[in-house]
């Protein structure tokens, strides 16, 4: 006869287990903790694009400095080539002090931006002229004007093209000159704009009447407002001068700003540069009057921030 087994060796042992209520609550934790940190995150992320937009801004702004230096004058807002069907923007002659000058070389200002020749060119993007914080593409189809704006004397006696008709592929900027307070779509030619960059003319750092650290030259603007380059148009494109300058019009970000106006996705406001190099956030909140003011050259005017 065997011995008897202790009485305990037959009892179920006891299971170690989460219960549903326990699940739950660790779940609820989990999705709390997560809650607090996605939020951090985030603001970390735009934080440090907010800081590299700037950076880029502010390479741009000593570029400006150095072909003044050079040339005794800021670039053109935009240039004409000879056949007047195409502009080269700012940022084209600005392209040897960005550290671009075989890119500089590969452009040449007397054919027409859609030339063969500027192939490469059409299909270069340039990591300085964008933020960061916007969601863009590489490139965008630059279209044909419509007949309305034909009708109201845009784009007289250049070439006709359907509407929806695709000129040209441009590359993508979100960083455009300060054309001032005037649409430069109005027409073409544009309006005499009262900013740093205009249609066919430069301007010098003596007609920053009011001093260059009160004058704003470059701001910043989102490709879901229209879609911007750095090197040029078709002038029968749709909205042509506004892809490579903007106005002060009706605010940063303001919700029935026109398309030619500053806005970014930086939370509350834009980045932008002073003629003298300096970089600050102009946000939505600005008076009209000032912002109005510090994107014009020739009046006196209050201190910038």
């Amino acid at each position: 006869m065997q011995p008897s087994q202790p009485r305990h060796a037959w009892r179920p042992q006891k299971r170690v287990a989460f219960t549903i209520l326990e699940l739950l609550v660790t779940v609820s934790i989990l999705g709390i903790a997560l809650a607090m940190l996605l939020p951090a995150i985030g603001a970390a992320r735009e934080a440090s694009r907010r800081i590299q937009c700037v950076s880029h801004l502010r390479e741009i702004g000593i570029a400006l400095h150095h072909h003044h230096d050079a040339k005794r004058s800021l670039p053109v807002g935009w240039a004409f080539e000879p056949s007047s069907q195409s502009a080269y923007g700012w940022t084209v002659p600005l392209l040897p002090f960005l550290e671009q000058p075989a890119l500089f070389d590969a452009i040449d200002p007397h054919k027409a931006i859609g030339d063969p020749a500027h192939a490469q060119a059409r299909r270069t993007s340039l990591e300085i002229m964008l933020c960061p914080s916007d969601i863009a593409e590489s490139a965008f189809a630059l279209y044909a004007m419509d007949e309305e704006d034909e009708e109201h004397g845009v784009g007289r006696d250049l070439a006709n093209h359907d509407a929806n008709e695709t000129l040209v592929q441009l590359p993508t900027a979100n960083y455009v000159g300060v054309f001032g307070t005037l649409d430069p779509d109005d027409a073409v030619p544009a309006p005499i704009g009262d900013g740093a960059f205009l249609e066919n003319r430069s301007v010098r750092f003596r007609d920053f009447a009011r001093g260059l650290s009160n004058t704003l030259v470059v701001g910043e603007r989102t490709m879901a407002q229209v879609p911007s380059t750095w090197l040029g148009v078709a002038l029968a494109g749709e909205d042509a001068a506004a892809r490579l300058v903007g106005s002060a019009l009706e605010g940063v970000n303001h919700p029935l700003a026109d398309e030619c106006d500053f806005s970014s996705r930086h939370p509350g406001g834009a980045n932008f540069l002073w003629g003298d190099g300096h970089l600050s956030f102009v946000t939505e909140s600005v008076d009209l009057r000032l912002y109005h003011q510090w994107s014009q050259l020739r009046m006196p005017y209050p201190h910038a921030p």
